[in-house]
This record gives structure tokens, sequence and C-alpha cells, in this order.
């Protein structure tokens, strides 16, 4: 008999619909509306869009507020696990097959050691010596390349500079990000959406053990004891994890507003969502954190309009690539319209602000551009 893991042996599958906040899903469960637990705090921007197949198991708790729980998401018809508390458990199931990369001869498994005033998901022995690991979930990729967090985790960080601190004589560190996608080949920090993270994974890298590995869910939702070992490209994390790039502000107007705009007068705009790109080849934290502040002395275009904004989030690119008028035209192609000239006086541009009627973050097509510019254009390079 195949030797597998099976950690839900019913599951049901539902279509997503949308999230009503960070731990509740709305799901069509055969044509009735119904919501779900979800056990995974993360953005899942580029996993959960509307009509996606997702995993229930029914809860056998009354406590629970929710008939059900979301564990996995399919993608491209491959589940991707979601239920980040049962990741340590399938990880500990695949260290008893020997079967991760480097662990191959652990003899004793703890589970929640604490050191001092942090936990940590495991304290595992190799003879006498211990090994002190925290495993991390990792739900985003392209198609090749992991990245983590998808979301700022200062907890992440916490445990990445807490393992660094514990003496080398006390026994060996390290952190290993269990990747839930069968397909991807090299692991990166995700800079981002965190460069406060990337930049403490390049510091603690000499002190600390690091490993990335991928692992495979099968259609029945069971582990399979097959897992790779990712390559991470350190050099291209140097270079790509600088405080400079492109970025999107994506601004919510919940009622239509008309706003002088410089030298092209007052400018009306319906209610909506309107995306704004941008660039700085330095300081783009700061530049980010700027836009983000009402109180300033407005100077750009774009500061008018942000004032006036119901909701604003910023998405950065950071990159080496000067891309943002690339970026600008490639909003063009799925933006709904454009307001003539608005942040493009210094270029050839005809609009560096676009408009959608509904939520980008609910656009297969805008979060397929997103994964190009983080991702994928990485994926060209390492190939």
């Amino acid at each position: 008999m195949e030797d597998r893991l099976i950690l839900f042996p019913r599951t049901e599958k539902a279509l997503f619909t949308r999230r009503l906040n960070r731990f509740v899903l709305e799901c069509v469960l055969n044509g009735t509306p119904i919501q779900a637990h979800l056990p995974n705090p993360g953005r899942l921007w580029e996993l959960l869009l509307p009509g996606s197949p997702v995993c229930l198991v029914e809860n056998d708790s009354p406590q629970r507020k929710t008939k059900y729980t979301a564990v996995a998401v399919l993608r491209e018809g491959i589940p991707v696990f979601l239920h980040t508390q049962e990741t340590n458990r399938a990880f500990e199931w695949l260290l008893r097959r020997r079967a991760v990369p480097g662990m191959e001869h652990i003899d004793g498994i703890e589970r929640e050691k604490t050191v001092g005033k942090s936990r940590f998901d495991f304290l595992l022995h190799e003879g006498p010596r211990p090994f002190y690991l925290e495993v991390k979930s990792c739900t985003l990729f392209g198609d090749r390349i992991a990245m983590f967090p998808d979301a700022v985790t200062a907890r992440g960080k916490r445990h990445l500079m807490a393992l660094s601190r514990i003496p080398a004589a006390q026994g060996e560190r390290g952190v290993l990000f269990f990747i839930q996608w069968p397909r991807a080949r090299f692991f990166l920090p995700d800079y981002h959406t965190d460069p406060d993270f990337a930049e403490t994974f390049l510091d603690v890298r000499d002190k600390i053990r690091i490993q990335a590995i991928a692992a495979t869910w099968n259609g029945d939702l069971s582990l399979s004891p097959g897992v790779r070992e990712l390559t991470i490209p350190w050099n291209l994390i140097r270079r790509e994890a600088k405080d400079r790039g492109s970025y999107i502000l994506i601004l919510r107007l919940d009622r239509g507003v008309s706003i002088p705009a410089g030298k092209l007068g007052r400018v009306s705009f319906e209610k909506g969502y309107y995306l704004y790109v941008g660039s700085a080849r330095r300081g783009l934290k700061g530049r980010i954190g700027r836009h983000l502040r009402k109180r300033k002395t407005l100077f750009w275009h774009i500061d008018y309009l942000r004032n006036e904004a119901d909701k604003v989030i910023a998405l950065p690119i950071r990159s080496s690539f000067e891309d943002e008028c690339d970026l600008a035209a490639d909003l063009d192609e799925i933006a709904e319209g454009s307001i003539p000239g608005f942040g493009a006086s210094d270029c050839a541009c005809e609009s560096h602000l676009f408009r959608m009627a509904d939520s980008p973050l609910r656009s297969p097509r805008f979060i397929d551009l997103l994964l190009d510019y983080r991702i994928r254009r990485l994926e060209k390079i390492l190939s």
C-alpha cells in the first residue's frame, strides 16, 4: 500500500466567493452560500480569487461558529494546503519517514520548545546534539519560485533573530520553509512585501540553517513522502532586495469627487478603484510612506487624489529594473479607463492613473500581472 498521510479523510469542494474577514471565507457549496473558517492569516491574494475551488472539512466541534473549515485551495487543479496549524503535523510525518533532505538521521522529535522568551516549533535530536527548528508554511509562488511571507510578519522576523541568538554551543538552530507547491525550484524572502524580514533573512544566513522544501499534495489531499529541496539564490536576493523600484497605489473612492490636479485643472473622478503607478530609484519605502500619509504638502497629482481616497493600499515592486512605464502600459491593457496626463508629466506615457470598477485584488488579470513583475521575471533570470 502506498505510504501517504491523510489528514482529512473526507473533504467537500466549494467555490470561493469572498473573504469576509481574516479568518472567515464565503463559499458556494452545492449551490448554497456558506461560511468557512480559514486557519491561515496570510493575504492569499494569488490563491483566493472568485470561483477558485476550495476544499472544506465539516467541523465536529459545536463550539465552532462556522460549520466548515477551508483546508486547501486548488490552483491549476493542484491542491495548495492552507491549514497552517496542521503543517507541523505534516512536517513531522515527513521527518519520521526520513524524507527531509539533511534530516534523515534525526532520532528524537519534540514539539513546541521554549527557549528564553521564544517558543519554537521543534526540538530535534541527532544523537546528543539538539536542533531548534522553526517551520514556516509558504503559499506564495509563481511557477518555479516560492516566496515568504505574503504579508508583513513581525513574528517571523523575531523568530529568525531569536534563533540566531541561541549560542552555537547549545545546539544547531534553523528555519525551514514548507512550500505547498510541488513545482517550486527556488526560494526567496518576499522583499517586496516585507523588506525588514528579507533583511533579517540575509543577516542571519551565516548564523542559522535556512532550508526550503517543496511538498506534493495529491488530488485526495493526501501527502506523499517525496519532497524536493529548493535552491536559495543568495546573490540574486542581495541584488534585488534593495529599497528601490516601482509601485502601484490602489485608491478606493466610495463616492464621486472633483479635485484640483495641478496643470490638469479640476478633474472629476467617479466612484471606483484607481491604480497609480510610480517609482523611486532610491528611498522607495519613504516614497510610499509619504503617499500613505494625509498630512503633507500637496505636490504631485496623486497627493490630491490620495486625500479624497477612502482606502489606500501600496504594492511595492522592489527591483533593479526601471519598469515604471512598462508597468503603466500593462495596467492600461487590463484597466477599464485612464485619466489622461495624470502622473505622466515627465515621461511619454499617456497616463499613470487607471480606473477599475471593482477591486483589482479580486481580478485574476491584475493578480497575474503582479506575479509577473514580482516573481515570474525572476524565474526567467534563474532559467
